[in-house]
């Protein structure tokens, strides 16, 4: 490998954290804005979309030339490739974030509608599989790149328990029919939060062993308590 790849590579793989620090953070400020029901804290999320997408393009363009001058082989080429990939899934993750970021605004009108008991537990477990995925990339770590994907069913279990709360709350009570939408909206965007973390950790071991992971997972069934 050239001096100038390499040097390429790591500014690339730099540009990727500081990207995934940014939305990890996005994260954190969607769950808190929703379960405080603060609608500042949600515009600040929404707020943070333009500059999420203006570095998402520039990561990409960044990876664009690195395969135009470099024309990278092997494992430089799956870093690249790796890269690509997770930026596209963290700009997916940042959208997802301002999704809830909405809800939550729309959500401040119920103030006296408690958010589902395992929601904030859902959604724990979701950014924590994205900042596992993201660990597990930096340290080109399969095995823990595994664990996040054996997560998602939890993640999915606990889906799949709000929106039957969610469910029963709006045939007792049609009067609360509007919020509980609101947060079946909240529920599905955390939901999918733990899809693209799925996806990141099968990236990691296409990059590290060559191996595209996806859909290998689906036997496993982790119980949820």
């Amino acid at each position: 490998m050239s001096k100038h790849l390499e040097r390429d590579l790591e500014s690339l793989e730099r540009e990727i954290l500081d990207q995934s620090s940014r939305v990890e953070e996005m994260i954190a400020k969607a769950c808190q804005a929703l379960l405080e029901r603060r609608a500042d804290l949600a515009s600040e999320v929404a707020a943070n979309e333009i500059e999420i997408n203006a570095r998402e393009v520039k990561i990409e363009e960044e990876c664009l030339k690195i395969l135009a001058l470099h024309q990278p082989v092997a494992v430089d080429l799956r870093r690249t490739a790796t890269v690509l990939k997770i930026n596209t899934e963290l700009e997916r993750i940042a959208d997802l974030a301002v999704n809830i970021a909405e809800r939550t605004i729309a959500l401040t009108e119920y103030p006296q509608f408690e958010s589902p008991a395992k929601l904030e537990r859902m959604f724990d477990r979701a950014s924590d599989m994205v900042h596992e995925a993201l660990d597990a990339f930096v340290d080109q770590n399969v095995d823990a790149a595994r664990e996040v994907c054996r997560g998602d069913d939890e993640v999915d279990e606990y889906n799949r328990r709000v929106i039957d709360d969610l469910l029963e709350i709006m045939r007792s009570r049609p009067d609360l029919i509007e919020p509980a939408l609101h947060f079946f909206s909240v529920c599905r965007h955390v939901e999918r939060i733990g899809d693209c973390a799925t996806n990141i950790a099968e990236d990691v071991i296409y990059l590290v062993e060559g191996e595209i992971a996806r859909h290998h997972f689906d036997n496993l069934h982790p119980s949820v308590q």
